[in-house]
């Protein structure tokens, strides 16, 4: 093992709560969910203080998991220490307001991903009021331009100077029907496209051009229907009013127990990412860019 000596350097807070909970619970895995990690985010936190430290914490084999002499000799002086940070938390509220801010983000990104994340945050920063703006991509933009929020996720393309834009997650997509519809009216190249609703966003067809736009014919469909959200285009092409592109976060489950099922497959999607977009000379910026490390560890869902 690779061993650092740091002078005056103390191991990362939050490395410590990830081997307090990896002690609690016995094996990573519930460990990692405990403190809202990915397993290999939380395998590398515990790296990391293992090499910080200089001394190897746990004996793991594919069976088991158990604390080794240094880990037993670190785990009570690590309660202490985390419970004395805890302590300054407390202490630092009494004299000074919480970090504010406000975030925003697509509806469905948050109901499914993002508001669960911001609560697994609150254990880790206490001191972090985060409110939560929903809208839709141009309407959180606007306001992002217009000082109303302070960051918001986005897998618009945005390139406007002054902006910090920090990759957390690819996005994927694809394009989807309900095996019902198919079966009575088939969808397998351009042709069948005249006999289907195009289920979308809005007018731009912001989520059919990750289709159009890839190489391959032209498509024209014999109507479009607008609903605003992705939810919304999720539900009714599950009930069969529909044919339409939507993320893989949301239709994984769908596809995997077949209540979906992808078409043209042998057209590739385009394909995008989420990111946390801010200003860059923000007083919030070193705060935003933890909340971006933080996301980026968190599964799409």
């Amino acid at each position: 093992m690779r061993v650092i000596h740091r002078f005056g350097s103390l191991p990362s807070i939050e490395n410590l709560q990830c081997f307090l909970a990896a002690c609690s619970h016995g094996h990573f895995r519930g460990a990692a969910a405990e403190v809202g990690l990915t397993a290999t985010a939380f395998s590398q936190r515990i790296m990391q203080l293992e090499e910080h430290l200089g001394v190897r914490l746990f004996e793991r084999t594919t069976r088991k998991m158990h604390l080794t002499e240094a880990g037993l000799a670190l785990m009570p002086a690590a309660r202490v220490a985390v419970s004395g940070v805890a302590e300054c938390l407390k202490a630092s509220r009494g004299e000074a307001p919480a970090l504010t801010f406000t975030l925003g983000s697509r509806f469905e990104l948050a109901a499914t991903w993002l508001a669960p994340s911001l609560a697994a945050l609150a254990a880790l920063r206490p001191s972090w009021r985060i409110h939560l703006y929903c809208g839709s991509g141009p309407d959180i933009l606007d306001r992002l331009f217009a000082g109303l929020l302070d960051a918001v996720v986005t897998s618009a393309p945005v390139s406007r100077a002054g902006y910090s834009s920090t990759v957390l997650h690819p996005e994927t997509y694809s394009f989807v029907g309900a095996p019902a519809l198919i079966e009575r009216l088939p969808l397998s190249t351009a042709d069948d496209c005249p006999r289907h609703t195009l289920l979308d966003i809005d007018r731009s067809l912001p989520l059919t051009r990750y289709l159009t736009s890839s190489p391959g014919p032209e498509l024209a469909f014999g109507d479009e229907r607008y609903l605003g959200a992705g939810a919304a285009m999720h539900s009714l092409a599950l009930a069969g009013h529909g044919v339409c592109v939507l993320p893989d976060y949301m239709t994984g489950a769908d596809l995997a127990e077949g209540r979906l099922v992808r078409l043209f497959q042998e057209r590739p999607l385009l394909s995008d990412s989420f990111r946390l977009l801010y200003r860059t000379d923000s007083a919030l910026s070193t705060a935003l860019a933890a909340l971006a490390r933080f996301l980026s560890e968190r599964p799409l869902t």
